[in-house]
């Protein structure tokens, strides 16, 4: 009788992820002596980011690419270089310095979550994971992004990127579904490395290589460091079959004419009457909507006398 074939990877259920070997024990290597030899040399990876200035970068870079990101983020650093610089300020002065990054409520956020390090952990930036967790603003990726980048520790990061990685090189599909799932986590909990410091290199290697290699539209397998291992490589790369993927629009919309009126607001000096907004945008229904929307996210400030400013608190 012919053995059962075994196949050529384990799954998460033959795997456990308690003891013995990790699933993806094979990519590990690879994976991370590529980064040691390809990683981007970026401010908030050199030891003197401190795990402020890791949580800073994790909050800016959330559907920003780096380029734009790099500019702001230097400025901040310089003028908030610890959350207690941050806290003492105005949320709106948060807003005001975001720029053009787009998504400004990241701003508010990440002042909040300042506030309450500063109040609740002395001004440093909390190690332990659930700690993070409770932050204002702070979602299971960035807590196990700052546990993992700021302080070595061993947590499944689970960033586009590596959603990408780990679909195309152990699942065999092109992309990752559009929400994270249950099943990746599990998938990417499996993959870690036992070691502690290695899980975290890990981590920050397998992200590397999404945004550089095993990129969305144009994957790079001949500079991929496991393509030879590559699942959705191997099977000849089949088209995606799930869920059209949602792409992301911006001229015309309110985002558009939200960061129009937002932009009028951290140029001026003192509060802006509606009429310097009104002249922002053609279409007074959807500017209307536009501004109404920024109240009620705290962005903007509605004052007496029809005039709003950035929020002071």
């Amino acid at each position: 009788m012919t053995a059962p074939t075994k196949p050529p990877h384990p799954t998460p259920a033959d795997t456990d992820t308690t003891s013995g070997p990790a699933l993806g024990e094979h990519l590990h290597a690879p994976v991370i002596d590529w980064f040691s030899e390809n990683a981007r040399d970026l401010p908030w990876r050199r030891p003197e980011a401190g795990a402020w200035g890791v949580m800073v970068s994790e909050f800016m870079l959330q559907q920003t690419p780096v380029n734009r990101v790099l500019p702001v983020y230097e400025q901040w650093l310089a003028r908030w270089p610890r959350p207690a610089d941050l806290a003492a300020e105005a949320p709106g002065e948060a807003v005001r310095a975001w720029g053009r990054l787009g998504y400004p409520r990241r701003a508010l956020r990440l002042h909040g979550a300042a506030v309450a390090i500063t109040e609740r952990h002395g001004g440093d930036v909390p190690a332990d994971h659930a700690q993070l967790l409770a932050l204002p603003g702070i979602g299971e990726y960035t807590a196990a992004a700052v546990a993992s980048f700021a302080y070595g520790q061993r947590h499944p990061v689970l960033d586009t990127n590596v959603r990408r990685v780990i679909a195309r090189a152990i699942t065999g599909v092109q992309y990752p579904p559009n929400a994270t799932t249950a099943a990746e986590r599990k998938l990417a909990r499996a993959l870690l490395p036992q070691d502690e410091s290695t899980a975290a290199r890990w981590a920050a290697a397998s992200m590397e290589l999404g945004a550089l290699v095993c990129t969305a539209k144009s994957e790079a397998c001949h500079r991929c460091p496991i393509a030879a291992q590559c699942a959705w490589r191997l099977a000849g790369k089949p088209e995606h079959e799930g869920p059209p993927r949602r792409g992301q629009t911006y001229a015309g919309t309110d985002r558009q004419v939200r960061g129009r009126l937002l932009a009028v607001l951290r140029e001026a000096h003192g509060p802006v009457p509606q009429s310097a907004l009104d002249r922002v945008w053609h279409e007074p229904v959807q500017r209307a909507r536009a501004l109404d929307g920024l109240v009620a996210d705290g962005l903007v400030e509605p004052l007496a006398g029809g005039l709003y400013r950035l929020p002071l608190t």
